[in-house]
This record gives structure tokens, sequence and C-alpha cells, in this order.
């Protein structure tokens, strides 16, 4: 078994992007990122910061936009279509979950594709299906890193995804799908409808584990030597922590371990991918402007 470190291959990615900011910002383009936040979340607040600190150590200008939750949609809207027009700005990201009175759906539209550093848009989304140049959604880019970093083969594997989020399962299926490399993969997704999930995963050489719940896949789950994606993050109570709980994801980890030939540790696995998938999104846009693609 080996584990698979997001924390290195997050490590060296951000080294690479670092040469790549210094280069556009000798240039005249320095990467700009906004990243918006409505409330006081503490979650979103520390992810939040999170992000401006990566950008300061990665050379990327990064703007802090913190407005109240009661802010209103026709606010929003209009703050976005400020930042649209901002040429110091090559990134947008509106922190979800957004509060109840705004339609986040209508938020996530009202930034330019060009911006759309999240993936999320419908116009993003459409040309990830069809397999064209689009920036992708930052956690599922991450997963495809870390198969390619350890050169696990997906052409003709069996991958079983569970879980069918807009923002990593979907996504992530549909990548695995695309005639490339990392790619080219049977893919089957798994949901809370599906009879036999254990039916499923057994014939799995990748599991990609995103439902959101502790304890999803278990080692009866698993067969020998296969490859197993942990994206789940979640709270368990444990009195031994100051905190009084500790993370898991999705899997098993210690049963599961002993039957697979690489997994990813929660934490440390697939999380610190997705800040630095959203900065290599940063980057590209930038470069893109550089070359009148932006």
């Amino acid at each position: 078994m080996e584990l698979i470190d997001g924390k290195a291959t997050a490590a060296r990615i951000r080294g690479e992007l670092r040469e790549r900011a210094a280069k556009l910002t000798a240039q005249g383009i320095q990467p700009g990122l906004a990243v918006v936040l409505l409330g006081e979340d503490p979650a979103s607040r520390s992810y939040v910061t999170a992000k401006e600190k990566a950008c300061g150590e990665l050379g990327l200008y990064s703007r802090d936009i913190r407005k109240p939750a009661e802010t209103s949609e026709e606010e929003l809207l209009c703050l976005i279509d400020e930042l649209n027009g901002d040429p110091a700005i090559h990134g947008i990201l509106v922190q979800l979950p957004l509060p109840s009175h705004i339609n986040s759906d209508r938020v996530i539209e009202r930034i330019i594709p060009t911006k759309d550093v999240d993936g999320f848009h419908p116009v993003s989304v459409g040309k990830m299906m069809l397999g064209q140049e689009t920036f992708l959604p930052c956690t599922p880019h991450g997963i495809v890193k870390l198969l390619e970093e350890k050169n696990i083969e997906t052409s003709g594997a069996e991958i079983v995804v569970v879980g069918r989020s807009n923002i990593v399962g979907k996504p992530i299926a549909n990548m695995l799908l695309q005639k490339t490399r990392p790619g080219n993969a049977t893919v089957t997704v798994c949901h809370t409808g599906t009879k036999s999930l254990k039916e499923h995963t057994l014939r799995a050489d990748i599991i990609i584990a995103a439902a959101g719940r502790a304890g999803t896949i278990t080692a009866d789950m698993v067969r020998e030597g296969a490859v197993i994606i942990d994206v789940g993050v979640n709270r368990v109570p444990d009195d031994t922590k100051k905190r009084g709980y500790r993370l898991v994801g999705d899997v098993d980890f210690e049963a599961v371990k002993e039957k697979s030939s690489f997994i990813t540790p929660v934490p440390g696995g697939v999380g610190p991918m997705t800040i630095t998938m959203l900065l290599y999104n940063t980057v590209l846009s930038a470069e893109r402007v550089l070359a009148g693609r932006g």
C-alpha cells in the first residue's frame, strides 16, 4: 500500500505556479483572484483566509471581499459585474453556500466564463462535457492530478464514483470518461438510489468516494489492489482531541488501506489539491489574457 500524499503534490504544483506567476508579473500582468464571502460561517472564513495566504505565497494579487449575510442578491450581482470588468482580476470565486435568500445559480451564472476559476458556470460545465478547453472544477481536477502524479492507469479501468454532486461526483465521472490521459475509463456512478453499492465497488479498479458520509466504504467492499481516492471530510466525536472531534473521510481508512494499492489519507490527501487547482486556474486565466484569449 502506498499513500497518495496530496500535500506533496500540491507543493510541487504550487512551486511551478510561483514561477509562472513571476513571469506574468514581469510582463505586467499579476494574476489576480477575488474571493467574495457573505456572512460569518467559521468554516468558510477559514477557507477564504487559507486562499488569501496561498495567493500571497505564490505572488498572486488577492482581493478579499467580505459582506454581511444580509447583503441583497442585487448588491452581490452588482459586485460581480464590477469584478467582471476589472482587468486586475483574473478569477472570481463566490464562497458557497450563500445565504438562503440568494439564488446561487443566478450568482454563478453572473460570473463571466473567462473568470470562472471555480469551473461551475454552465458554459464551463458544458465545455468540460464536450472535452473542450475550459476551467475544470478544482476538486475533480485535483483528483486527476493525483492519479497522474502516481502514474495510475485509468485507460480501460473500472472506476466507481460514489456520489453525484455537481461539485465532485458528476464532474469527476465526466472527466475520467474523456478520451484523455488520465481518462478513457469505464465509469459507474453510484448514489443513494443504488441498490447494491458493494456489488459495484467490488468490481472497481479505482474507487472515488465522495458521498459525504463517514464509513461509506468498508474493507469488505474493496477488492485487493484497488486504488482508493477519499474525497470525504467528516467530523466524528473524539474526546481525546482538544476540539472534541477528528476529521475522517468516507472510507474506513485503517481497514481499507490493508487491501489497497494506493489510498489518499484524510486529511492530507485530496484536500490540499482543491485550493491549489483554484490557483492553477487563476494563473491560467492570466496567461490567457496575456495571449489575447482572456
